[in-house]
């Protein structure tokens, strides 16, 4: 079927993003042209909008409008911890949960020699940089339990071991509420293997 070229153009903009296929790209044009011309201006208003207001943090890798970011400007946060992630995504996962009072690293990818990706292509160096800081006294690495996330963790505890800063990794395993028997065994392994004595 041939669309008006407007629409067809709409069309291949929703397909660049992630998960969206030619049906859910139609059904988006389509919504977007019941849409009022007010409310479709903001919506492009709202993505230049993002686009050129949003950098990252020069301290610590997190998307901010700022710089530094807020999580680095707070002097009520504990200077003495640094949690290592992945993705901006996973800062905003973590901070939903309140617990942690730190600061953070996000090295905006992960190891992966399947697709060229080196260390040098992701966040290692500034954080190797903000370890000279005698302030911080523990490195947690909240890398994702995948392949690369897990060889990103070993090589970043490799280069600061050395240091003698504590370094630790986020426990995997079994969400809370999960049956055993739905589990891979990937997620057991590693829910055994992070197992603590009962108090």
């Amino acid at each position: 079927m041939h669309y008006p070229e407007p629409i067809s153009k709409l069309m291949e903009s929703f397909m660049k993003l992630p998960g969206i296929g030619p049906k859910t790209a139609a059904r988006l044009a389509f919504f977007v042209l019941g849409m009022k011309e007010d409310t479709v201006l903001d919506f492009a208003k709202a993505l230049v909008d993002a686009k050129r207001n949003l950098s990252f943090c020069s301290v610590c890798g997190h998307i901010t409008d700022l710089d530094p970011c807020r999580i680095c400007q707070d002097t009520s946060r504990d200077r003495s911890m640094i949690c290592v992630v992945q993705d901006p995504k996973d800062v905003i996962a973590m901070e939903k949960m309140r617990d942690y009072t730190g600061l953070y690293h996000v090295l905006q990818g992960a190891i992966s020699p399947m697709d060229g990706i080196g260390p040098e292509d992701i966040n290692v160096p500034s954080l190797l940089t903000r370890l000279q800081d005698e302030q911080v006294k523990e490195l947690i690495l909240a890398t994702n339990p995948t392949i690369e996330g897990e060889a990103t963790a070993m090589y970043i505890s490799r280069l600061v071991r050395p240091s003698g800063i504590r370094t630790t990794r986020i426990a995997h395993g079994l969400p809370v509420g999960g049956d055993l028997e739905y589990a891979d065994e990937v997620t057991l392994s590693k829910a055994l293997e992070g197992r603590r004595e009962l108090s």
